[in-house]
């Protein structure tokens, strides 16, 4: 059994036992931790001290990890990949929109099972600041439910419920800041100077000013500027005034949050979405964003994941560009997050919509890496952020062309401008010399919404299952977003919230449409539903569509995330051609024109059984899942 004094203080506080177990996973990873956390803190005076004292409360809560919990965690740690299988499909919702509560979402598990979906993302529903709370994101306490959604054991008969169902509840888990009535802020604001060291204050305008220089603003028009007046000086808040920043290179804040995300982990918590994880370090004369010292605090989060609970995966928020993503999944030597979203991807096939060109998305298919093991990409259409067209900015100018004028003509274009069959809205940008970000349910942008005629609504259809079709066959675990798979069109109510009607990111956060549910299985015979469908519903043409891609996508282990992809040159401008394996291959027409593709030899559509022998004609919008001489 390894010793060393970071060992010896974790077992000490198990039972005899959990120690053999423990001591297998820190002789992996306590190297790595001791590293991470001498380089991060080291030169504090009571280091050693602190770091006792941190691994004292690594092995209480390893101590206090239910043993089914630790069932799992075996299982999982003996298949590191088990989360990259085709057969994961993630599903996104808010909990109020969704269920009402948690009750409510425990009640749809069914539902959820029947699409087949094994990984639910649930967004913020811990205890939130009141009043405004960026929908949740300014939380007050990471140990408490919002009451509105539910209570601690809701939480824990929910998480149990999903574990029985084979599907992993995530989390958001808000690394960067707490909302300023969270008990550290209250404590801060009653002059308690530790509390007041777990956040960046400043006493005048002499040190922002200076950060200032070379910072971007995330919210420009309803939170400009990067620090709010507070504490008698001025904090540090990105995001919003009342979510304040916390001061990572105090040690003490390193603990609390690796301890909390623990705590939650320990209630059946078993992925965390860690928001906002670019901007955890602030250094001067930098855009205080990717800095390396994040990635040691990612790092370091996932050892102590790796050591106490390694069946919990780590997802990175890190909304940046193409060439910055890789950071956030690490190495196979200095492993860091499980999943990163691929929002070049998703913000590149809408663009590709909009131009009817595949130029940037092949681009960026060029540009995303090959992965560290037992790592992968997400990957999604619609979320309940903006499409933000910056992470572009490098494929859309790889040809020559002004990058900044192109994103702006794909804002204007989803807001509904020149013609644009698009119902969507701006969003303020994150930077004044680029494009604005786009909002909008994805059937509203694909046309549904502005759809005059069946042909209209057609083509609307297509472009909303090609856009999925791309995010289940790339290579990721795909996500989908509440309602896309009922083809929910905006929700406008927002506008006549005061809270909300400032922020158009509420155009795609309504609540589960319970009649379009109840039509998704309707059969070919005319119903309508208001969309003036002459078929079948909307609803039930998105949702029984869609059915056929996930059910065939988890027929083929081509389709993994690991599975090798190949992009096919040879494709026209608007299509897209991508290999799978060695047998499987897929072709999306992202243009309003029939596509045609050679094909060698005898093919079998994945989706509807045609045996095809050469050339294939694509209509416009459509898609072919491809494997070559197989039968349906």
């Amino acid at each position: 059994m390894p010793s060393n004094v970071m060992t010896d203080r974790m077992l000490a506080v198990l039972p005899e036992e959990l120690r053999p177990q423990a001591a297998q996973r820190l002789a992996a990873n306590e190297p790595v931790l001791r590293r991470l956390l001498a380089g991060l803190y080291g030169g504090h005076a009571n280091f050693d001290a602190w770091l006792d004292e941190l691994m004292a409360s690594l092995g209480a809560l390893y101590a206090a990890r239910p043993a089914e919990l630790r069932a799992q965690d075996e299982r999982r740690a003996a298949q590191p990949d088990w989360f990259l299988s085709q057969r994961m499909l993630g599903y996104c919702a808010y909990v109020q929109n969704f269920g009402g509560d948690l009750n409510g979402v425990a009640a749809r598990i069914p539902y959820l099972q029947e699409m087949g979906v094994s990984y639910l993302h649930l967004l913020p529903f811990l205890r939130a600041r009141d009043g405004e709370n960026d929908g949740g994101f300014a939380v007050s306490s990471f140990d408490d439910v919002e009451p509105s959604l539910g209570t601690n054991a809701d939480l824990d008969a929910l998480t149990a419920q999903l574990r029985a169902a084979g599907i992993s509840l995530c989390s958001d888990f808000i690394l960067n800041h707490v909302a300023d009535d969270h008990a550290w802020a209250i404590a801060a604001k009653a002059g308690d100077a530790a509390a007041r060291a777990m956040f960046l204050v400043y006493p005048d305008r002499e040190m922002p000013d200076r950060y200032e220089r070379t910072l971007g603003q995330v919210f420009p028009q309803v939170a400009p500027g990067n620090f709010t007046p507070a504490l008698g000086g001025w904090v540090w808040s990105t995001f919003y005034p009342y979510q304040w920043d916390l001061n990572y290179a105090n040690p003490a804040v390193f603990a609390a949050m690796a301890a909390a995300m623990l705590r939650l982990a320990n209630r059946g918590i078993e992925v965390f979405r860690l928001d906002s994880t670019a901007f955890l370090w602030k250094r001067e004369g930098t855009n205080s964003m990717n800095q390396p010292e994040a990635h040691q605090i990612l790092q370091a989060l996932r050892a102590i994941v790796d050591i106490v609970a390694p069946g919990v995966l780590l997802k990175a928020e890190a909304i940046v560009p193409t060439r910055e993503l890789p950071a956030y999944l690490g190495s196979a030597d200095a492993r860091e997050c499980h999943i990163a979203y691929h929002s070049s991807l998703m913000a590149a096939s809408w663009l590709a919509l909009s131009e009817q060109g595949t130029s940037a998305l092949r681009e960026v298919i060029r540009n995303t890496p090959e992965l560290p093991p037992a790592a992968t990409w997400l990957s999604y259409v619609r979320c309940h952020d903006d499409i933000g067209w910056n992470v572009l900015r490098a494929e859309a100018g790889a040809d020559g062309s002004d990058a900044n004028a192109r994103l702006a003509r794909a804002s204007r274009f989803f807001a509904g401008a020149e013609g644009s069959y698009a119902s969507g809205a701006a969003f303020q940008s994150t930077d004044p010399n680029a494009a604005h970000g786009s909002n909008g349910s994805a059937a509203s942008l694909a046309g549904l919404e502005t759809a005059g005629s069946e042909e209209e609504r057609e083509l609307a259809m297509r472009r909303l299952l090609l856009l999925h079709g791309l995010a289940l066959s790339f290579g990721a675990l795909p996500v989908l977003y509440m309602g896309d798979e009922l083809a929910m069109t905006n929700d406008y109510s927002y506008q006549h919230r005061p809270q909300h009607a400032m922020d158009s990111r509420w155009l795609q956060r309504p609540r589960f449409d319970d009649e379009r549910w109840r039509q998704r299985g309707e059969g070919d015979a005319h119903t309508g539903d208001g969309d003036g469908d002459g078929g079948r519903s909307a609803a039930a043409n998105m949702y029984q569509s869609l059915r056929r891609l996930l059910d065939a996508r988890r027929r083929h282990e081509a389709l993994a995330a690991n599975a090798p992809r190949t992009l096919l040159a040879d494709a026209p401008d608007g299509m897209l051609a991508l290999t799978r394996g060695e047998r499987f291959v897929t072709l999306m027409n992202f243009s309003s024109q029939p596509q045609s593709y050679a094909l060698q030899g005898q093919w079998t559509d994945c989706l509807d059984g045609r045996i095809l022998d050469g050339a294939v004609t694509l209509e416009p919008y459509a898609m072919h899942w491809l494997e070559r001489g197989a039968t349906a």
